[in-house]
């Protein structure tokens, strides 16, 4: 079935307003002869007269009268629909975001994005779930709403990426440890007992990969899954653990961090989000919050 001419709603609702092909000719910038070709369509369309003639004028039908409050809510809420946002109102939003990260960004930055948030927007929501791989599968289908970490391969084409800041790893150690005392040489860094961290798709990490042009290999005793749970190993015994210096920041509260000294590529942290999101008001005020909270050197 084909469908109707949604435009003859603005003509309709004109038309009911003005009460007179003329007038409704002027307003919609029409010729009198165009403004009656469409009366008589919507004639056709809805099977009633709508405006007939009384007199020197046009009086409304009883149908035409029924529809004249509906017709005018329908362009009304048409026009609102295709017309861009002008203001947030963020006192009266309420919505759910759902966030995936990687370990250390809730510890470091969820705290502070809460309160901004909140502070504009009390009814608004965080959902952060937990990050074990780079699949853009989430933004793609709509249950994630935004992404942090470092862009990679496997990272959609379509997905919308923007930087928040620079990282780089540095060598984390109980309090007292032997490393916390003189200058540590790349040799001294490798000798000890290392704390190495799962990573999907990779048998080397880049502080690995480093350490090959100067002839030295660290030695790994055991694997974390995570930051969180390399940084307890370390604060209870002597192993050392190398982890990204700005992601970990509350985690490393205590202990002693030390830069690496040996030159290791620094990398990008970003936040990524689906287009279908890009325009949308309340996701531009998210990742304006979200860039302000990263922005802030810890």
């Amino acid at each position: 079935m084909s469908l109707p001419d949604l435009n003859l709603l603005i003509t309709l609702d004109v038309l009911l307003a003005e009460g007179s092909v003329a007038r409704a000719a002027r307003r919609l910038r029409l010729s009198p002869s165009a403004m009656s070709r469409a009366l008589a369509r919507l004639r056709d369309a809805t099977g009633d007269p709508l405006l007939v003639r009384a007199g020197r004028g046009l009086v409304p039908t009883p149908r035409a009268i029924a529809l004249r409050e509906q017709v005018s809510q329908l362009v009304h809420d048409s026009v609102a629909v295709l017309r861009p946002v002008d203001k947030l109102d963020l006192p009266q939003l309420a919505r759910t975001f759902t966030i995936r990260t990687r370990e250390g960004f809730v510890e470091n930055f969820g705290a502070e994005l809460i309160t901004r948030l909140r502070a504009d927007a009390p009814g608004v929501r965080l959902r952060f779930l937990p990050k074990p791989d780079k699949d853009s599968a989430g933004l793609r289908d709509g249950s994630i709403d935004l992404e942090t970490g470092v862009i990679g391969k496997s990272t959609g084409p379509e997905v919308r990426t923007q930087a928040l800041f620079r990282d780089r790893f540095v060598g984390v150690v109980r309090a007292g440890h032997a490393l916390t005392e003189g200058d540590i040489t790349p040799s001294r860094y490798a000798a000890g007992e290392h704390i190495g961290i799962a990573r999907e798709g990779m048998e080397n990490s880049p502080v690995d990969d480093a350490l090959l042009p100067l002839a030295l290999e660290r030695t790994v005793v055991t694997t974390a899954a995570g930051f969180s749970q390399a940084l307890a190993l370390a604060w209870g015994s002597d192993l050392v653990a190398t982890v990204p210096e700005r992601h970990t920041g509350r985690l490393r509260s205590g202990m002693h961090s030390f830069a690496l000294p040996f030159p290791v590529p620094e990398f990008t942290v970003s936040m990524l989000w689906h287009p279908r999101l890009d325009a949308d008001p309340a996701h531009r005020w998210l990742r304006t919050h979200v860039r302000a909270v990263c922005g802030v050197q810890r």
